[in-house]
């Protein structure tokens, strides 16, 4: 199956990656980068040739984009790329990937298929309900809102405030329903999400709190207190989950949340076979916790630490370890929100600037270090704080809470 090195080690010569999408093109791409001149393989399930996912809550739903495939000379670096080919099961003692065309051999597996949206209960096979995940829920959505139609968004959650976005922009009617008491419940504090609220109505989409669906019919969301919501659309956010159901059976570990559970090599528990991604969450000695990370500059670090792996493997090199601050953004009602870190163990938390206006910071401290901070508007603090974050340093609480100072500044004296 492998190649034998003259002191007998095998050496990987055959690559197969599981998923076409950011962290699946990457590593494909880290690859070749860090010197990999065996097969590669990119296995994906959509037929589109791989596409980028951020510009679908945009440019795409807006018509200002035909598509966002990704830069990639893929027969210039010798990538091999499966198209419309769903995966259906693994056998890691036969190295081999099931697929609804038939086996495909590996010598090392990448896992990197993503997450998949959940889907309302009850919702299934009412007409005029979507998703947004993919290509085809962009193309499918951009008719909608070309014909303005009255849309009914279920989540208050990043997307759901990302479609609501660009749904008013087309100059639709928008109505946000959420079960909790404030947008982005999951994600961050109540006191740093409270804000957000008021952003829905200054664009004149309506936000509906404690709102829980009880059924969907055509043309109608019907809440759980009665109440009826015209709806020419419902655009479903709730969230989403790894996409591991077809590892079913196959001996890879799998975490409370169904992600595959890699290590800070990004190995999974079965050999030869490593994960990256939504799909598998990792051990971060920073924050002391695992880490499970639906972004998309997760999807694009992971795959540089698995390449270093697979290649470092026939040469001893010693493991790779993945340990990121996480980084994602968000464009929303003409805000530009970005967020870095990881705020679950923070004992403090300060702002710099007024929430009401245009532009504010949040900062969680965990003994006078930084470990997250959300900036609405103010990229040049996310720059700095990111980079004190990596780095560990200890800041001065009272001038971290002045907006006018840079945050590099705001550290505490040595």
């Amino acid at each position: 199956m492998s190649e034998q090195t003259q002191e007998g080690r095998p050496t990987a010569r055959r690559v197969v990656v599981v998923g076409a999408g950011m962290a699946g093109v990457q590593t494909a791409v880290a690859l070749r980068d860090q010197g990999f001149d065996g097969t590669v393989t990119v296995v994906g399930a959509e037929p589109h040739q791989p596409y980028d996912r951020p510009p679908l809550s945009k440019a795409v739903l807006l018509g200002t984009s035909e598509g966002s495939a990704f830069d990639v000379d893929f027969e210039g670096l010798g990538i091999e790329l499966e198209l419309g080919r769903e995966v259906l099961g693994l056998r890691p003692a036969d190295h081999e990937l099931d697929t609804e065309r038939g086996p495909v051999p590996y010598d090392v597996l990448v896992l990197a298929t993503g997450a998949q949206p959940i889907r309302l209960p009850g919702a299934e096979g009412v007409p005029g309900v979507h998703l947004l995940r993919t290509l085809d829920d962009a193309e499918r959505l951009r008719p909608v809102l070309a014909r303005q139609h009255d849309v009914v968004v279920v989540g208050a959650g990043w997307i759901g405030a990302e479609f609501a976005t660009a749904a008013r922009e087309a100059g639709c009617a928008v109505t946000v329903v959420e079960a909790a008491d404030r947008p982005l419940a999951g994600a961050l504090p109540a006191e740093v999400a409270a804000p957000m609220a008021a952003w829905y109505a200054d664009s004149g989409a309506v936000l509906r709190t404690h709102a829980r669906v009880a059924h969907v019919e055509p043309g109608e969301v019907v809440l759980d207190d009665g109440s009826r919501l015209p709806a020419g659309a419902v655009v479903v956010g709730i969230g989403a989950r790894p996409a591991t159901s077809w590892l079913a059976g196959s001996g890879v570990e799998l975490g409370a949340h169904r992600e595959v559970v890699a290590d800070a090599g990004l190995r999974t528990s079965v050999p030869d076979v490593y994960a990256v991604g939504d799909c598998a969450s990792f051990p971060s000695g920073r924050y002391g916790e695992r880490l499970l990370v639906h972004h998309w500059d997760n999807a694009l670090q992971g795959p540089r630490t698995v390449a270093a792996n697979i290649v470092g493997a026939s040469t001893d090199e010693p493991l790779a370890v993945y340990d990121p601050v996480p980084y994602f953004w968000s464009e929303q009602f003409g805000r530009f929100v970005q967020y870095a870190g990881h705020h679950a163990d923070a004992d403090r938390t300060l702002w710099r600037g007024d929430p009401s206006g245009p532009a504010w910071t949040v900062c969680w401290l965990r003994e006078d270090r930084l470990v997250a901070l959300l900036a609405v508007g103010r990229p040049r603090d996310l720059a700095q704080g990111r980079r004190l974050i990596e780095a560990g340093t200890s800041m001065d609480p009272l001038l971290l809470a002045d907006p006018a100072r840079p945050l590099k500044t705001a550290t505490a004296p040595a």
